[in-house]
């Protein structure tokens, strides 16, 4: 009967997950689509065939190192919302450097250019960790800010100093990166990369760091309550910057990966938005890196059956946006309600006291047969 918590929040997550595909329905009925097929194409495509599959897969990539970063900030006690601008540095510095690797080894070209997408990152994001920790400017604020200014910068790079001299559809876009840089395909005729690797090493590496170091312990505690980590003799301005500058570069390789594993040049909307979607994946995995794995995975299916529910029905592609922002409303109401004690308790009152009360009752009249016997 001490399970009554655990039985609490698998009512209310599974509550919000017929409430979201109720909600869903309607939007799908409004928009004149079928709720069957639109529900049917989502859930199936995916699995229709191995190179469907690695659609999902390619997808999930950067939205699971992205949300591994988001989950340290977060966890840290500051909200990384500019991960899209971060993700632009990303794509810019391991562009710059991917275009001269021709004549260095893979094995040396590779782990370069992803390095410089996670320093470019790792700067990009110091700068709302500082600003945060030192003048205690709103993190939300500048790192909106600066994802316009990324942006911006990422379209003169690409519009100027690194445009293709040969490209003459009036696109902007960089000269193809050399293919010493390029990350090679598992499966012939399928995209799914290297990339995928990079990300299962990051999952084990950012769960030793936020469970199993000094570091981590210490973030958490900053991220949990600042005055009492500040109180413990915890330089919390310290790991707010680290933080940020871990969450920055994760999405800078998150650039990287998709410049160097998807697109092979650097153009304009290469960043597919997921430096936002990170965030929710990051929300929906509860911040913790295991659970961003299904998470990752979920989401990855949902942006793949934009393409397919374009092609296949009726029902706008918007409608995968909309599925996450009403995702996003669940994720904070499930929290609110979980984390509701009033709730938790009119709960067990309403199903396990009586439980509990039927027990003794059962008990009593036994006790009482026994005697009479």
């Amino acid at each position: 009967m001490n399970n009554y918590k655990l039985w609490y929040k698998v009512s209310v997550i599974t509550a919000a997950i017929l409430i979201a595909l109720v909600v869903g329905a309607l939007i799908i009925l409004a928009v004149g689509g079928s709720v069957f097929e639109t529900y049917w194409i989502i859930i199936s495509m995916p699995f229709k065939n191995m190179r469907s599959f690695c659609e999902v897969l390619t997808r999930m990539i950067p939205l699971m190192i992205i949300a591994l970063g988001i989950s340290v900030s977060s966890r840290s006690g500051i909200n990384n919302i500019g991960a899209e601008g971060q993700m632009y540095m990303g794509v810019i510095a391991s562009c710059a450097i991917a275009l001269h690797c021709d004549g260095i080894p893979r094995i040396i070209a590779i782990p370069l250019c992803i390095l410089f997408g996670a320093i470019a990152g790792a700067a990009y994001g110091f700068v709302p960790g500082f600003l945060k920790a030192k003048l205690e400017v709103s993190e939300l604020l500048s790192t909106v800010m600066l994802n316009y200014a990324a942006a911006q910068f990422y379209l003169f790079c690409i519009r100027i100093p690194m445009l293709d001299p040969n490209e003459k559809t009036g696109t902007p876009m960089t000269a193809r990166i050399s293919s010493n840089a390029t990350l090679t395909k598992f499966i012939k005729g399928a995209s799914l990369h290297q990339g995928i690797i990079l990300a299962a090493i990051l999952v084990v590496l950012i769960y030793i760091l936020l469970f199993k170091t000094t570091w981590g312990y210490k973030m958490r505690a900053a991220g949990a309550s600042e005055r009492a980590a500040r109180y413990g003799g915890i330089n919390v301005s310290r790991y707010l910057i680290i933080s940020m500058m871990i969450s920055g570069a994760c999405a800078g390789m998150a650039g990287a990966v998709e410049l160097m594993g998807v697109q092979g040049r650097a153009m304009e909307g290469i960043t597919s938005g997921y430096g936002f979607s990170g965030i929710v994946v990051a929300l929906f995995g509860a911040l913790h890196p295991i659970g961003i794995i299904p998470a990752a995975f979920f989401f990855g299916i949902l942006l793949y059956s934009q393409v397919n529910l374009q092609i296949l029905t009726a029902v706008p592609p918007n409608l995968v946006s909309t599925l996450q922002g009403l995702i996003i409303l669940i994720i904070v109401a499930v929290q609110m309600a979980i984390n509701n004690p009033y709730s938790q308790e009119r709960f067990r009152k309403r199903f396990f006291s009586r439980t509990i009360q039927d027990i003794r009752n059962t008990s009593d009249i036994c006790a009482k047969g026994a005697k009479e016997a």
